[in-house]
C-alpha cells in the first residue's frame, strides 16, 4: 500500500472524517485488521478561516505549501487537501511538491460523468459556490450547473462556519438544507454536489429528493483506491 499524507485544512471535525472513511474503505478492501497508511497534519483553522483578501489567500496559501513540503519530507506518496474550499490553492500546493495531490472536484467530476448526469447544483462555502477554481473542473467533464443563489449562499455559509465546525448540528439546518435541495430541483438540477465536509451532518446523503454527490465520501474513495495501487482516475 502506498503511504497518502492529509493536510487538514479546515476543521478538526473534517479531518476527522477523512481519517475514518479511507481506514473503513481500506480496511473493508484489504483485509479486515488491514488500515490505510496516512500521514496527518491536522492545521489550525483560526490560520484559515474568513479568508477574503489576496493577502489572506496567500498567507493560507503559504501554510498549505508549508504542510504539504512536511508531509513528502515525512514520506507520503502522495497528498489530499481535507477541504473543498482549499483546493483554490490546489495549484500553489501542487507547484512546491513533487507528489501528486488528488483534487477533490476532479474525482466529483469523473463520478457524474460515470453516472450520466450532466446538470446539477452546487452547494459549499461562498469560494466554491461563487468562484471558478472549483465549477470549471466539474464543467470540464460535462456539467451543467446552476448559478449560485447568493441567498442561499449567505445561508450555507452561516450553516458551515457558525455551527457545523464547531460541531452543532440542529434542525433547523436539516430543514433549511431539505429545502434548498427542494428548490434546486425544482430550478433543474438533476443532482446535488455537497462540496462542503460538514454539510452531510445535515444532509441524508443516501435518502433525498436528488441524487447527492458527496465530495467528501468521493476523494476518500479516491484515496482508498490511490492507497490500494488501484488508482482510476483515467
Amino acid at each position: 500500500m502506498r503511504k497518502l499524507g492529509i493536510i487538514g485544512g479546515m476543521s478538526w471535525v473534517s479531518t476527522a472524517t477523512y481519517y475514518d472513511h479511507i481506514n473503513r474503505m481500506v480496511q473493508r478492501r484489504a483485509a479486515p485488521m488491514a488500515s490505510a497508511p496516512m500521514l496527518i497534519e491536522s492545521l489550525d483553522f483560526c490560520q484559515l478561516y474568513a479568508l477574503v483578501e489576496d493577502r489572506d489567500w496567500s498567507r493560507a496559501a503559504a501554510v498549505l505549501t508549508d504542510s504539504a513540503k512536511r508531509l513528502e519530507g515525512a514520506g507520503a506518496q502522495g497528498l489530499i487537501i481535507g477541504a473543498n474550499s482549499m483546493h483554490r490553492l490546489y495549484d500553489d500546493v501542487a507547484a512546491a511538491v513533487n507528489i501528486p495531490i488528488l483534487h477533490i472536484a476532479e474525482y466529483v467530476g469523473l463520478a457524474m460523468k460515470r453516472a450520466g448526469i450532466t446538470s446539477a447544483a452546487l452547494l459549499g462555502t461562498r469560494n466554491v459556490m461563487t468562484e471558478s477554481f472549483y465549477r470549471k473542473r466539474l464543467v470540464a467533464h460535462g456539467i451543467d450547473l446552476l448559478p449560485p443563489n447568493l441567498d442561499y449562499v449567505e445561508m450555507l455559509d452561516r450553516i458551515i462556519y457558525d455551527e457545523l465546525m464547531v460541531g452543532k448540528v440542529t434542525r433547523e439546518a436539516e430543514r433549511t438544507m431539505k429545502t434548498i435541495i427542494t428548490n434546486k430541483a425544482q430550478e433543474g438540477a438533476a443532482a446535488i454536489v455537497l462540496a462542503c465536509t460538514e454539510l452531510d451532518l445535515v444532509v441524508d446523503v443516501d435518502a433525498n429528493v436528488l441524487p447527492i454527490f458527496d465530495s467528501t465520501r468521493i476523494h476518500c474513495e479516491a484515496a482508498a483506491d490511490w492507497i490500494l495501487e488501484q488508482d482510476n482516475a483515467g
